[in-house]
């Protein structure tokens, strides 16, 4: 069936320097003489299928290293974005690690280094009263998904300032390639409110604002106005905060979660992905929830956001707060946390463990309980890392654990690769092949049975491209903790495990874009279940997801005269 087409009021170079247009050499000869193209292209022209070879060749041939495969990447999608996009579908198990973590990290490091041309917004501190004209910009008339981050905690990485800007690039970038967003209706944002990265303001090629973070009041004005223009231009966005500074993630979530939809997928959809995979990883040992007993290393809001959702799941099944409180261990860099454990944050005190509890112990500090001497005292199922650092899991807390558990289950969920909590390849070594586990960075296949076995990737990518695809196409008001567990069970359904006990916890990264179909569908449901969108069917809301989900392949363009 031929395409509609797509009406285009742009020509000759305008046309062909618009990364959201710009087919290259895939304009027709009918365009190229409609369109005013003709010498400004070669004479061949090639169907998206060449030109996506063409582009695979370069990134496989011409790029060496993951910085610049990722440079190679970004170049293309600020001059063709469908090809980008049809390149990406294509291969996405091979470059998702490149556009996202870890390679995106390089990516933030040096990017003032290698920034090439405009994307996105930068809204500093000092332009604060020029955030609504900033965004009045006609470009922006389409946006639905916002994904906006201040720099300050780039994944393992700590404060990179407005090179934070990669992070809301590469996420906007999986919301389409695998939920089927349309590119126009992204928007990255980066809040430049300074840096303390002493190495960036003493770089000469630095791109942001030269001046320490603001903070306090200032910093709580400044989201406030920007919020509150987001909300004015806006008014059906979908806002998700990413890698804000523990200090500012949960209260920057709390205070505007019912005031605009929004989330944040560092608590949320981490919390998501990690309740979906232990799910699946349950239909393995033949357990309940109930029969797990948790440790969680890195107690800030990712590990405690991950404790809260297990912990509803339980309650759903019928166990009580108090008891499936009292499953979850929690350890920081001073050791468990304990009721009389100082300086808490308000969301870690919802898992302190009592003092009787561990008073039996035999432990060689009792008010700084380490990671080894937990795991001998609780004898967990499970072991969950949150920590960003690197090889904290070692091989005598590992053994210890499988000592006491069959099939112990084991997620170092920190990334880049290089925080990750542990090696696949280790773990699969110290438990003699009996470990269940997913990793937060990629990692090589590991050997299990004498064959190859490819190691789950337990990344949020499986959880907020569908929750945004759902929210959005339904304009669902608000983002609930509901739609996180329905979006959890949806991906544990998924799980080829549910019918081989030796398969994968998760589907193939191949398969992404049906998964996230089917966690929109969820979504969508929940959302009008609860009232926050508008009431439709099944059938309806299914047909509006599918609708919504663009497929990275060529239009033909109609020229229409402005004004006309």
């Amino acid at each position: 069936m031929r395409k509609r087409a797509v009406e285009v009021d742009l020509t000759g170079f305008p046309l062909i320097t618009d990364p959201l247009l710009n087919k290259g050499t895939g304009f027709s000869d009918l365009e190229r003489e409609e369109l005013g193209l003709h010498g400004l292209l070669p004479f061949q022209v090639a169907t998206i299928d060449e030109q996506r070879l063409r582009a695979y060749e370069s990134f496989k041939n011409r790029s060496t290293t993951t910085l610049s495969q990722y440079i190679n990447l970004r170049s293309l999608q600020d001059s063709n974005e469908t090809l980008y996009y049809n390149l990406i579908t294509h291969h996405i198990e091979e470059m998702m690690p490149i556009i996202y973590t870890p390679g995106v990290g390089e990516g933030c490091v040096l990017f003032s280094h290698i920034y090439r041309r405009p994307r996105g917004v930068f809204i500093t501190y000092p332009n604060r009263d020029r955030i609504e004209q900033i965004l009045s910009n006609p470009r922006f008339d389409q946006t639905e998904i916002i994904v906006v981050s201040d720099g300050e905690r780039i994944l393992g990485l700590g404060d990179q300032g407005a090179g934070g800007m990669g992070i809301p690039i590469g996420k906007l970038s999986l919301y389409t390639a695998c939920a089927g967003v349309h590119p126009s209706s992204t928007l990255p944002i980066l809040l430049d409110t300074g840096t303390d990265n002493l190495q960036l303001l003493s770089e000469p090629l630095y791109i942001g604002w030269r001046h320490e973070r603001i903070r306090g009041q200032e910093y709580a004005d400044f989201v406030e106005m920007f919020v509150k223009a987001i909300k004015k231009r806006f008014p059906h966005v979908l806002l998700q905060w990413e890698d804000f500074a523990q200090v500012n993630a949960i209260p920057l979530l709390e205070t505007y979660r019912d005031e605009i939809c929004s989330f944040n997928d560092d608590i949320q959809g981490t919390a998501a992905v990690a309740t979906g995979t232990l799910l699946a990883a349950i239909q393995i040992t033949k357990s309940s929830l109930n029969d797990q007993r948790f440790v969680v290393v890195g107690a800030g809001s990712a590990g405690c956001g991950i404790c809260n959702l297990i912990m509803q799941a339980m309650i759903e099944e019928g166990v009580s707060k108090a008891e499936a409180k009292s499953k979850f261990f929690l350890i920081d860099r001073l050791g468990l946390l304990l009721e009389d454990t100082p300086n808490l944050y308000p969301f870690q005190k919802e898992f302190v463990q009592p003092k009787n509890k561990v008073a039996a112990w035999k432990c060689e500090k009792s008010e700084c309980i380490t990671l080894l001497e937990c795991i001998r005292n609780v004898h967990p199922t499970v072991l969950i890392g949150v920590s960003g650092q690197g090889g904290i899991f070692t091989e005598e807390i590992i053994k210890e654990m499988s000592s006491h558990v069959e099939r112990p289950i084991i997620f170092p969920l920190s990334n880049p690769t290089c925080h990750s909590e542990a090696v696949p390849a280790d773990l699969m070594k110290w438990t003699n092949e009996r470990v269940i586990m997913g990793t937060g960075s990629p990692f090589e296949k590991v050997i299990r049975d004498g064959k190859p076995f490819s190691v789950d990737q337990t990344n949020n990518s499986y959880i907020f491209p569908g929750i945004g695809l759902g929210v959005i196409a339904v304009k669902a008001r608000r983002v609930t903790d509901s739609m996180f567990m329905v979006a959890a069970k949806t991906l544990a359904n998924c799980s080829p495990a549910k019918s081989d006990d030796h398969a994968n916890l998760l589907p193939p990264l191949g398969l992404i874009r049906e998964v996230s179909f089917l966690i929109a569908v969820a979504v969508a449901k929940e959302a009008v279940a609860l009232g926050l969108a508008e009431p439709m069917s099944f059938q309806d809301i299914e047909s509006c997801i599918r609708q919504k989900m663009w497929d990275p392949v060529y239009s033909p363009y109609k020229l229409i005269k402005k004004g006309v």
